[in-house]
C-alpha cells in the first residue's frame, strides 16, 4: 500500500472484520473482546442481511466474521448463504465446540467460505490452559470433522509464550489435516489486558519468532506482524495497517470501529442502525485520523514508509496513545532485522 493511499484510504474496505455476537460458549483468557454474554441489543436478521447489502454495494470483496462464537446464533447459516449469494466472500473464525459431522457437511456445501479454527497449543496441556479444560479433545474433533467432509480452513494460534515453542509442531499438524496454520499476534485488547504479561511472548521469543516466520512463507499471519517480520516476507503481503485504509470493524451491535483490537469509545465512528456505512467509511474524523496517521518518534527510522510505526492498536493498549510506536516492534527492541547483531533505532 503507498503512502498516499494510506492517506487517503481506498473507496472501499477490501475487508470487514465482523465481530457478528459477543455470546460464546468458551472464556478464553485471551479474548479480544471479553466474550461470554451477548451484547445487549445485538443486531437481527434483517439487520444482517441490510449491512450485507451496504457491503455488496460497495464492492466489498470479504467479510471476516468472528466473535463470541458465530455459529451460536440460530440465523448464522442462513447470513452465511445470504452473503454468498450476494457474491461476499466470508472467512469465519470458530472455537470448534459446536462442530460436527451435519454442520460440517453443511458448511462443505457453502463454496465462499473459509474457515478458521482456534487451537492454542499442541498439546492440551498449552492449548487447555488458554481456552478451558477440555477443549483440546473439542477443538481436535471439529478440525477431524472439517477435514473428513473437505472443508477448506486453517488452524489459528495465538502466538503467546507457551505457544511458540510448539509452532513447529502445530504447522506440521495443520499439514497433515490438509490445513494451513495462521499465527495472531496477542494484543491487550479485552480479556488480554489482564493476561498479557503472563502469556504474551517474551523479547527473545519475538525475535526467534521474526526469524522462523521468514523461513515459513506459507504460515499465514493476516494481521500485523509486518512490523516484526523481515523485509522478504513483508514484500509478499500488507506492509502497513490497514485500519481505516483497506478495512474497519463492525461490532455485534451495529458500532463501527478502525479494528477488532480498537472497539474503544475514543474510537466509535458511528453505528449502521443510524448512519450509512458508506458516509461513515467517507467522512469518519476517526478514520481520517487513522489515515493521517504519523508516529514522529519513528520518522527517522529507515523502514519507517513500509511499516510508519507498526500496530496502533498495540500502541493504544500500552501507551493509551495512537501516536506511539509499536512496543513489540523488533527495531524497537534493539533487534536487526538483516543481522544478527544487535540494532538501535
Amino acid at each position: 500500500m503507498s503512502a498516499e493511499m494510506a492517506r487517503i484510504g481506498l473507496r472501499a474496505p477490501v475487508n470487514v472484520t465482523w465481530e457478528i455476537t459477543l455470546k460464546c460458549n468458551l472464556q478464553c483468557v485471551h479474548c479480544l473482546s471479553s466474550s461470554g454474554a451477548p451484547a445487549e441489543n445485538e443486531l437481527t436478521t434483517r439487520e444482517c442481511f441490510s449491512l450485507i447489502d451496504q457491503l455488496t454495494a460497495l464492492k466489498v470483496f470479504q467479510v471476516n466474521i468472528g466473535g463470541g462464537e458465530p455459529f451460536i446464533r440460530d440465523d448464522f447459516l442462513d447470513i452465511l448463504r445470504y452473503s454468498h449469494e450476494k457474491g461476499l466472500v466470508t472467512c469465519v473464525s470458530t472455537n470448534g465446540m459446536l462442530v460436527d459431522d451435519k454442520l460440517a457437511m453443511e458448511l462443505s456445501a457453502l463454496k465462499m467460505l473459509y474457515l478458521q479454527v482456534s487451537l492454542d497449543g499442541f498439546t492440551a496441556e498449552v492449548n487447555d490452559m488458554v481456552r478451558g479444560k477440555g477443549t483440546y479433545k473439542k477443538i481436535m474433533q471439529a478440525i477431524e470433522c472439517f477435514a473428513r467432509h473437505n472443508v477448506d480452513f486453517s488452524i489459528n494460534t495465538v502466538l503467546t509464550r507457551y505457544s511458540y515453542p510448539q509452532l513447529d509442531d502445530l504447522r506440521q499438524m495443520a499439514a497433515e489435516y490438509g490445513a494451513e496454520l495462521r499465527v495472531s499476534r496477542f494484543r491487550p485488547s479485552g480479556r488480554g489486558k489482564d493476561s498479557k504479561d503472563t502469556m504474551g511472548p517474551d523479547k527473545n521469543q519475538l525475535e526467534a519468532f521474526a526469524d522462523w516466520l521468514n523461513g515459513h512463507d506459507l504460515v499465514r499471519t493476516g494481521d500485523s506482524f509486518f512490523s516484526l517480520t523481515s523485509e522478504n516476507r513483508r514484500r509478499k503481503g500488507l506492509d502497513m495497517c490497514g485500519a481505516a485504509k483497506m478495512t474497519c470493524c463492525i461490532s455485534p451491535t451495529g458500532d463501527v470501529y478502525p479494528c477488532a483490537f480498537m472497539q474503544e469509545k475514543p474510537f466509535l465512528v458511528g453505528n449502521i442502525r443510524h448512519n450509512s456505512f458508506k458516509d461513515m467509511w467517507d467522512n469518519s474524523l476517526v478514520f481520517q485520523q487513522f489515515r493521517n496517521l504519523k508516529v514522529e518518534t519513528c520518522v527517522d527510522c529507515p523502514r519507517f514508509e513500509v511499516c510508519r510505526g507498526g500496530c496502533p492498536a498495540m500502541a493504544y493498549h500500552t501507551y493509551n496513545d495512537i501516536n506511539m510506536a509499536d512496543p513489540e516492534c523488533l527495531m524497537n527492541l534493539g533487534i536487526d532485522f538483516n543481522s544478527a547483531s544487535p540494532h538501535v533505532c
